[in-house]
């Protein structure tokens, strides 16, 4: 839908102009070497005691640099820059006196006394003007050809820079972006989806990692795999989403009576597997017991319904330097195995 009122227009504008303006992130901004070097040649070239780089907001004149004015801002309503803005190419006021636009400017009426002003557009991509780069002076004066271009051409040269901070600003978005979703893909390819917990892949990989370090003269460990008893029943009788509430309670469980230095795994259904550095299986025994009494005193759905309390059947091997996990598996899986004949709800140990 258009319109033909010239005000809605000319305040849809507008609004696109700061948008493009805010796009740059250049406000209120510190102070930059890049920006003051271009200052410093349009005032050396074009003979200026004063330049500027501005952007005009909303409702101020904002100054990245500048030379000779001593200030970072100033409102709108003593803008000569505004003028500026809504003018192609080179803006040039040989004598403001002389122009009813800026004779009453308290700029030019009072201090700092401006006589000369000229200013080079400063363009968005799209062709939006966000300010100039614009040079002063004291006198009623003009311009050459060759600093009329010069002034333009380091006015490219802002937006230039700034396009450029941009695109550095848009690739470090994106390379944090990239960084997350690899994360994100590492995350999800060795993590449990339902407990967080090390999957079968990341498990094997933490378990050769301390495995090397008894190989450089860290203490043994001791390697425990639990199941939990009757969790069949859970999901038959109560339906699978309390199953994986059930689940994820064993998993909290599990965090609260083990160690941090301690390895959780999911090793499948409603199997866990846990590694415990620098750990005897009389010590991987006791923290067996804690979690028993834990699971005694703790339901892990609501306390109200059938199976609330549940128990679970636990092995034990020690592991070594020389340890394989697939072999450490099997010994422990007929450990766990011994446990549920002899009625479940124990831990079997191997000898030490």
């Amino acid at each position: 839908m258009t319109t033909d009122n010239p005000d809605i227009r000319l305040n849809a504008y507008e609004r696109r102009r700061l948008e493009a303006l805010a796009g740059y992130e250049i406000l209120d901004t510190p102070v930059e070497s890049a920006f003051d070097e271009l200052t410093e040649l349009a005032s050396i070239i074009c003979e200026a005691p004063v330049a500027i780089i501005n952007f005009i907001d909303h409702d101020r004149q904002w100054f990245k640099s500048q030379k000779g004015l001593g200030v970072r801002e100033t409102s709108l309503d003593i803008s000569i820059c505004t003028h500026a803005i809504l003018q192609p190419g080179l803006f040039i006021v040989p004598d403001m006196i002389k122009d009813q636009r800026f004779a009453n400017n308290p700029l030019v009426t009072g201090e700092p006394h401006l006589r000369f002003y000229a200013g080079a557009l400063l363009e968005s991509r799209e062709g939006y003007p966000l300010g100039t780069l614009c040079v002063l002076d004291h006198q009623p004066r003009d311009m050459t050809e060759r600093q009329r271009f010069a002034l333009e051409a380091l006015a490219s040269q802002v937006m230039t820079h700034m396009e450029l901070m941009r695109s550095h600003r848009g690739q470090t978005e994106l390379i944090r972006q990239l960084n997350a979703t690899r994360e994100e893909l590492v995350r999800r390819s060795t993590t449990d989806s339902l407990t967080g917990l090390l999957n079968r892949r990341a498990f094997e990989q933490r378990f050769n990692q301390e495995v090397a370090l008894m190989q450089r003269g860290a203490p043994n460990g001791a390697l425990i795999l639990i199941d939990l008893d009757h969790f069949k029943s859970v999901n038959d009788t109560l339906g699978h989403q309390v199953g994986d509430q059930t689940l994820l309670r064993f998993t909290e469980l599990c965090k609260e009576v083990l160690r941090q230095v301690d390895v959780i795994g999911r090793w499948g259904g409603d199997e866990f597997m846990i590694m415990l550095p620098s750990t005897s299986v009389a010590e991987a025994q006791r923290a067996a017991e804690r979690l028993h009494q834990r699971l005694a005193m703790t339901p892990l759905v609501d306390a109200n319904w059938p199976l609330a309390y549940s128990t679970v059947s636990i092995g034990i091997c020690s592991v070594t330097s020389s340890s394989d996990l697939d072999d450490c598996f099997h010994r422990t899986d007929k450990l766990l195995y011994q446990a549920k004949h002899q009625g479940r709800s124990c831990t079997v140990c191997e000898p030490e």
